[in-house]
Order: C-alpha cells, then structure tokens, then sequence
C-alpha cells in the first residue's frame, strides 16, 4: 500500500480546495456528467469503513457476470445491493471507488456515489471527491438511445442524503455545505435534467482500526442497518 504521504506528493498538482474545484464529471467521450457535490477528507479505510457504516455497499467493478447480474436484478426485481455503476471521469480517470444504497427490492433504484482522490489537505489527509445522484428508475437515454439508470433532478436532497447517513453513522465530523458557485440546472451525459444550488458538501471521516478491504463489513460497534439488511 502506499503511504499516505507518498500519495500526497503523486496528487499535488490536483485541486485541494473547494474553490477550484470542477463543477462536473465527464463522460468517457467528454459531455458532461454528473455534478461534483462532495468534498470529504480522511484516508481510504475512512472512507469504505465510514459507507459500510452507513449502510452504503461498495460498487462491484463491471464486468460480464455483474453486467449479466444487474440486467437480471431489474428485470427479474431481484435484489443486488452491490451492482455495478457506469464510469465518470475527473481529473483524466474514472472514479476510484463508488458506493451505493439500494432502495426496494432490485437495482433499480438506488442511491449512488463516486469518488476520486484529489490532493491532501495541509496535514496530509487525502482529500475525495464526490459526485452522489439517486437512481429513480431504468429507461431509455434521451442522449444515448441506450437503456440506462435515471437520476432524479434534485441533487442536493442526494448530497444531503449521503452526509446525513454519514454522520448517523458516527463517523462523519465537521459536516456543512459549502456555498462555490450560484445555483444552476443542466444536463448529465445520459440527458437528464438536474439542479443545484451551487453547495458541496463537507466533512471529515474518522474511524481507527486495521485497513479494510472494499468487500469487508466494518466494526460499526453497535449494530447499524445495512443494505443486506433491508
């Protein structure tokens, strides 16, 4: 694994504060995706045992038995709380970690996350950045043709969401939203509308303990609710 530090110095030349950050992601051949509303700070373990915590299960990478799998999960309403996400791109990449929380009983409809590591903070903490939507239904792309997730327009109530599972969770500190630009509306790279009031939201994560892997269960101490559970 490579030291926080070391990470630090790879990410230098990427943006460590709010006020320089993109307002959107990208789509794999450049139009615009998702809106940037998240900027949270701790290490990677943090950041996967904070969302397991709150009942968020990492994304499974997409691949032919996770694509078969969630095709079947919709069509069939079979639950997959760990289905795939497509990827957006920052900074040149595609997420480096996404999570979600299923809603109902198939993939359907979900909350999601991605997030990208991007610079450290003046004490070293690496710095992640977000872009949460709600997955309301599967249909037809107005911009792809292609059958695909729908967000709903509204991603501020998502951001909102995911800080508030964070912080019930009791592993978010310092929560607020922080006011970068004037609120605006747009188009994400599948054509849905969305609309904003121009906030990120902000917080720091804290837990302790060994690192943990993607798929492991964190020690949440008293037992949350977690999307098998539901």
């Amino acid at each position: 694994m490579i030291p926080t530090t070391s990470i630090c110095l790879l990410l230098i030349g990427f943006p460590s504060s709010p006020d320089t950050l993109p307002s959107v992601t990208q789509t794999k051949d450049g139009r615009a995706g998702d809106p940037v509303n998240l900027r949270l700070v701790g290490s990677r373990q943090e950041l996967i045992s904070s969302f397991r915590c709150a009942g968020w299960a990492g994304a499974d990478p997409i691949n032919v038995r996770s694509s078969v799998r969630i095709g079947a999960s919709v069509v069939l309403d079979r639950p997959y709380p760990s289905a795939p996400v497509s990827d957006l791109y920052l900074f040149g990449r595609r997420q480096d970690i996404a999570f979600e929380r299923a809603v109902g009983g198939s993939a359907r409809t979900r909350h999601h996350v991605r997030f990208w590591q991007a610079g450290c903070t003046p004490e070293g903490k690496v710095i992640w950045i977000g872009a949460g939507t709600f997955d309301v239904k599967v249909g037809r792309s107005s911009a792809t043709g292609k059958l695909t997730h729908r967000i709903a327009p509204d991603v501020d109530t998502e951001r909102d969401t995911i800080l508030s599972d964070l912080e019930r969770s009791g592993r978010l500190k310092d929560r607020r939203v922080t006011a970068l630009r004037q609120p605006c509306s747009g188009r994400n790279g599948e054509g849905d509308c969305y609309y904003t009031d121009g906030g990120i939201g902000e917080g720091s994560l804290f837990t302790g303990g060994r690192s943990l892997l993607l798929g492991e269960r964190a020690d949440c101490g008293p037992h949350l609710p977690t999307t098998e559970d539901r």
